[in-house]
């Protein structure tokens, strides 16, 4: 099954919110909030996209014509490539019934295992989307990540009971802004760096802070124990206004990546996107709408053809930028007028 099939089979499934574009911009879905859009105005999604489009690189192929590696290491776990598939929940409500939050993440978490990389798994109201993550995960070997929502300090505490078995665990601290959270009693969303540190301390496992924009932020979650972040505005859905996730990244990678896993999401549409984003600072990639559309349009199918098609085109703009593995990646790689 090609991508473009993929895309193609995708836009009757995907609902009405989605308009299965392409290439997602955040243009087409802007201000559908509860849905693939934003609250507001939704021009952070829309400037994530466009940044990451906006940088340059400098091509240079003089150079040895030997073999590209594009593998990695998170955590002691060697992975395919440098990217993974991001968090998304209450499919149902944001895009069709075709899946549910439970098929949805058995389809990914375990398409994205055969295919080499690790999945980041969405949270919900429900219960059961936890615990299905979680049981996909486990099947999967533990290659995944449960992304817990930042709720109250008990529903913290028995949402990370229920998603033992990973090798890593996650928390969206940038969900404080989805209203669900906000109206919540007792008080769910913002987390203090105590707060964080307990959670850190009661996962057991190599803990990510998803969510941080600043490089204040960055040191905060380093306070707390953080074990990596993730450079991220929650895909410009919860705020307007917010800079571009490429536009702050390189000052936080600076600040923290020697002794942090830095990653970043945030409109990366392509291997050269990710190529920018390593060159920036990152050690890799979290992608969420593209593998919607995966699953959507060709399910397990779909995965391994968005995988395909990402890892063909970052070992093409390697090679052809004269790198042959990822310690190669440094700034010099974006051109700069």
């Amino acid at each position: 099954m090609t991508w473009q099939e993929v895309v193609q089979q995708a836009k009757g499934n995907l609902g009405k919110y989605c308009k299965g574009c392409p290439e997602c911009n955040g243009r087409a879905c802007r201000n559908t909030m509860p849905g693939p859009g934003a609250k507001g105005v939704g021009d952070t999604a829309v400037r994530n996209y466009e940044k990451w489009k906006e940088l340059r690189i400098n091509m240079d192929t003089i150079t040895d014509n030997s073999p590209i590696d594009i593998s990695c290491e998170l955590f002691g776990n060697r992975f395919a490539a440098p990217f993974f598939a991001g968090p998304v929940g209450t499919v149902q409500q944001h895009y069709s019934d075709l899946y549910s939050d439970e098929t949805y993440n058995d389809v990914l978490v375990s398409a994205c295992a055969e295919a080499g990389i690790a999945a980041f798994t969405g949270d919900g109201i429900n219960p059961n989307v936890m615990e299905a993550a979680a049981a996909a995960i486990r099947k999967a070997g533990g290659v995944g990540i449960p992304t817990i929502k930042p709720w109250n300090t008990d529903v913290v505490r028995e949402k990370m009971g229920i998603a033992r078995g990973a090798f890593a665990m996650a928390m969206d601290v940038d969900a404080a802004g989805l209203p669900f959270l906000k109206n919540m009693e007792p008080p769910a969303g913002r987390k203090s760096v105590e707060e964080l540190r307990r959670i850190k301390e009661e996962a057991g496992v190599p803990f990510i802070v998803k969510g941080i924009m600043t490089v204040r932020g960055a040191l905060k979650a380093k306070e707390a124990g953080a074990d990596g972040i993730i450079v991220s505005n929650h895909g410009g859905r919860v705020l307007d206004q917010c800079p571009a996730t490429a536009e702050v990244l390189p000052a936080i990678a600076a600040a923290v990546g020697k002794e942090m896993t830095v990653l970043v999401d945030g409109g990366i549409r392509s291997g050269v996107d990710i190529l920018k984003a390593l060159a920036l600072g990152a050690d890799g990639v979290v992608i969420a709408r593209p593998f919607v559309t995966a699953v959507y349009g060709g399910g397990r199918e779909g995965v391994l053809a968005l995988v395909g098609k990402l890892s063909s085109e970052l070992e093409d703009a390697m090679a052809m930028c004269g790198v042959h593995n990822l310690s190669e990646i440094t700034e010099d790689l974006i051109w700069r007028a």
